[in-house]
């Protein structure tokens, strides 16, 4: 009786040291499959090499709200990087931009009627506090009219890839509280409409073509008209007690959005140890909520996921470290990969990657040999990277869904000259009608 009772003791304190351990497991240690993510819509994507780590409803179009204004702040920068406009040129504001500004059911500080203001001060109520006056400022500035910004908007989408999208005013406003507005050749009941996927990819070529988009959106806060204002984005380092519990280190982007239709949004992206974050996440039901829930995204990103270098410049594949060569002074020649492969790699899956080679068969002959002379460098095909793991949610890319490399010759092989060629041609006769004679001659018997 007394074995039985101290056994049973035992099995009861293995089970609570059990589920103690389980209860004190950090949330980021979750798998991906129980994040519980509380949102209609969002996505976790890598940085650096565009691969989705995490993805919820990505492809749901939904209304961005003002997670618009990222494809004007990506125009603006352009037309700063062209020469067409500085961050020192002036405008002054019409009075479409001046009625939404003094409008207080918008987000915005309010424009003096005018007043000339550089783009640079625009830009930054833009990015900082979602100024929409000040947005559809710098889109007619740039385009004439934001009928005409909108057209941009809309060809820049398609430029990048966007999968779904559609852009009808520069600000992420509904049409219809526009009124005599509305810009030309758009629906006057129309919303601005992304996907989580397309939000992603719009902040992918934001901060990669664009970095110092970034100077901006990492002000905590900013002077305007007279006033200070605070970022809108929780995340960031913010002095106000009552946000430091949504501070995140490494935060700095990129934009919130928010109107009763599209509910609250975040487009952010983080940074930490070189490692790099991009996230969406679209219709949720509070302010705190779409900052809480981009929290369990960026917790399971560090915690999980590691950019590493899985394969470096010049891999080759052991069993295809070369291929023959048609008519040239070698018979073979090496072949490798042009760049090093980066990956986001899960804990323990280190392993879990491999190589494909895709060889350009125009310029096989029909034996499968490359037809000389080859130079050193000369792309042969490509090299894929591939996952082969359980998780795949691809990459951002939608005409690209996958990492590849030029697949280069690593040295240069010479076509052989007439001589040589034409032994060769001869020696091959011979050997051709010899065997046809053996064959023959193996008949009779």
């Amino acid at each position: 009786m007394k074995h039985t009772l101290q056994k049973g003791l035992s099995f009861l304190l293995i089970a609570v040291v059990m589920m103690t351990a389980v209860i004190a497991q950090p949330f980021s240690a979750q798998a991906a499959g129980s994040l519980n993510i509380k949102a209609e819509s969002a996505i976790l994507v890598d940085a650096e090499t565009g691969k989705i780590v995490y993805a919820k409803n990505p492809e749901m179009k939904l209304p961005p709200a003002s997670m618009t204004k990222m494809m004007t702040e990506y125009l603006v920068l352009e037309a700063i990087k062209s020469g067409q406009i500085s961050w020192d040129t002036t405008t002054q504001v019409s009075d479409y931009a001046y009625s939404i500004s003094a409008d207080e059911t918008f987000s915005g500080i309010g424009l003096t009627k005018g007043k000339p203001y550089k783009v640079k001060e625009l830009y930054k109520a833009m990015a900082v506090f979602s100024d929409n006056g000040a947005t559809i400022a710098l889109a007619e500035l740039v385009a004439g009219s934001e009928g005409k910004f909108v057209k941009m908007m809309n060809k820049k989408a398609k430029e990048m890839g966007l999968p779904e999208y559609k852009f009808v005013n520069s600000t992420g406003l509904s049409n219809e509280w526009l009124g005599d507005n509305v810009p030309k050749g758009t629906d006057p009941n129309a919303n601005n409409l992304l996907s989580a996927r397309s939000a992603a990819l719009l902040a992918f070529n934001l901060i990669n073509d664009h970095p110092e988009a970034l100077d901006y959106t990492s002000m905590t806060e900013a002077k305007f008209e007279g006033y200070k204002v605070e970022n809108l984005n929780w995340m960031l380092p913010h002095k106000a007690t009552y946000l430091k519990q949504f501070k995140y280190k490494g935060v700095d982007g990129l934009k919130t959005g928010y109107t009763d239709l599209a509910g609250y949004c975040f487009t952010g992206t983080v940074k930490r140890d070189g490692q790099r974050f991009i996230s969406v996440v679209m219709k949720t039901d509070s302010k705190a909520e779409r900052f809480q829930e981009t929290e369990k995204l960026y917790d399971y990103a560090f915690s999980n996921f590691e950019t590493k270098e899985v394969f470096e410049k010049g891999y080759q594949l052991e069993d295809k470290s070369t291929i023959p060569v048609s008519k040239g002074k070698q018979e073979t020649v090496e072949i490798a990969v042009e760049k090093a492969f980066k990956a986001p790699v899960k804990n323990g899956e280190d392993k879990k990657y491999s190589i494909k080679y895709h060889i350009n068969k125009e310029k096989l002959n029909k034996n499968g040999e490359l037809k000389a002379p080859v130079e050193k460098g000369e792309k042969i095909g490509t090299a894929e990277l591939v996952y082969n793991g359980k998780a795949e949610y691809g990459y951002i890319f939608p005409d690209e869904n996958k990492q590849t490399a030029a697949l280069v010759a690593q040295e240069k092989v010479e076509k052989d000259n007439w001589f040589m060629l034409t032994l060769g041609a001869i020696g091959s006769f011979f050997s051709n009608l010899f065997g046809s004679i053996v064959d023959t001659v193996k008949g009779w018997f």
